[in-house]
């Protein structure tokens, strides 16, 4: 199915013409209304003037999460903040999250996307959906949730966690469809197996899954774990959320939308375009945006994009599956974690030396942190409690910073092996 087909199966060379346009709409816009870009580009000598066609683009500036957290919390707002209905927000490195405004323009076109991708995965207005990510400041919840009731859908809103209510109402109420991350779907699927309800009874039949990376093979396990078919949604909160891009039927890649949000791949090193087909760093404009609009907005994710025409009638780009990051941050049960934000915590309480080790791990389908950190001689004790309170101090701490949960282990000083060259902090062992 296809919720919008003149949009989503456009010829290329209007969907060109319309890119264009609004191109040149929004660099007018940033330009008169954010100080940031106009700085930018006047220090580049451009002017919108100069922006007339998508060949264009090249000239503009790139944008990056250093410049969103430079600009907290509202200061690449293009428009008035009486203007701005909602506001997200992700974790950063610092403990500053990364703000994202939206005016009432926007949630209706971040809703027409999320509506695409419903449609597409094949759910209409019978279906009823299980919104199990987080509402909140985190995008995917109210995100999903909006798109879910566009297409005239049902929609429970539990939001993540209580796994065992979660499968209650599953099976009262019926669930057709079920948004969550991957891993949390493995969960679910493990707790109906223990609740001893025949998979029979579930009418579940769609997953919609996101936020976090996942693998075909654990697509495959989920389908037949849950007896449901898997579909992948791309977003990222800086541009929209959930529904930045969808995975039609053909599942041979994620359609962008595109007529919003204009891709590019570029080489991380040089920042020059790459040709079509080839891996290089994702980069976002966006076309319609009015609240915050971005322009180049590197995201760090490595893909590559393809514009042959799906075998599912739809012309929209088609993006791979993402490789990985160009930077060193994970994504932790759908929450990014960059591993400065830990060491800042270490190194801003007295009791611990700047040295740990970060341990990564998939348990039970779900992403489970472990850190190892040693404690300065002056603090080391043999008492038990001084340590336990020491350890629930340090926990408590990284919990208020990241908002997840991490496995403390405290060792003794120089216990943990040194290196003459660059550090490994990190130990990544999930099969992503």
């Amino acid at each position: 199915m296809i919720w919008n087909e003149n949009i989503e199966c456009m010829d290329r060379d209007s969907i060109r013409k319309i890119q264009s346009i609004r191109l040149k709409k929004i660099v007018e816009h940033v330009y008169h209304n954010t100080p940031f870009y106009r700085k930018k580009m006047q220090e580049l000598g451009i002017t919108p003037d100069d922006i007339n066609d998508l060949d264009d683009i090249a000239k503009l500036p790139f944008t990056t999460k250093l410049d969103l957290r430079d600009n907290y919390p509202f200061g690449l707002c293009a428009v008035p903040m009486s203007q701005i209905v909602r506001i997200h927000a992700s974790s950063g490195t610092t403990g500053k999250p990364t703000v994202v405004g939206y005016t009432r323009k926007d949630l209706s076109t971040w809703t027409e996307c999320l509506s695409r991708c419903f449609t597409a995965y094949g759910a209409d207005s019978s279906d009823i959906f299980q919104i199990a990510y987080g509402y909140g400041l985190f995008t995917g919840g109210l995100g999903a949730h909006y798109g879910a009731e566009n297409i005239g859908a049902s929609v429970i809103p539990i939001s993540s966690g209580n796994t065992e209510k979660q499968i209650t109402l599953m099976h009262d109420f019926g669930s057709t469809v079920l948004c969550c991350t991957p891993s949390y779907s493995l969960f679910i699927a493990d707790a109906i197996k223990d609740s001893m309800m025949p998979r029979k009874d579930f009418r579940l039949k769609i997953g919609v899954f996101g936020a976090e990376p996942w693998t075909e093979s654990m697509r495959k396990e989920i389908e037949e774990k849950l007896l449901i078919k898997a579909y992948d949604m791309y977003g990222l909160s800086e541009i929209a959320g959930p529904g930045v891009g969808y995975e039609c039927e053909c599942q041979n890649g994620t359609h962008l939308n595109e007529d919003h949000f204009f891709p590019e791949i570029i080489d991380p090193k040089t920042l020059q375009p790459v040709a079509p087909g080839e891996t290089g760093e994702l980069v976002f404009t966006h076309l319609t945006k009015e609240g915050m609009p971005l322009l180049r907005y590197r995201t760090k994710d490595l893909t590559a994009l393809h514009y042959e025409k799906c075998s599912c009638g739809r012309t929209l780009v088609r993006m791979d599956r993402i490789l990985g990051r160009s930077d060193d941050m994970l994504i932790i049960r759908g929450v990014n974690v960059f591993p400065t934000q830990i060491e800042s915590v270490i190194l801003e309480m007295s009791e611990f030396e700047p040295h740990y080790l970060l341990t990564v791990d998939r348990i039970n389908n779900t992403d489970m942190m472990e850190l190892k950190v040693e404690v300065r001689p002056d603090f080391y004790s043999d008492e038990i409690n001084k340590m336990i309170a020491l350890k629930k101090k340090l926990v408590a701490r990284l919990h208020s910073v990241l908002g997840l949960g991490v496995e403390v282990k405290l060792v003794e000083p120089r216990s943990i092996e040194r290196s003459v060259g660059k550090a490994k902090r990190v130990i990544d062992n999930r099969k992503l």
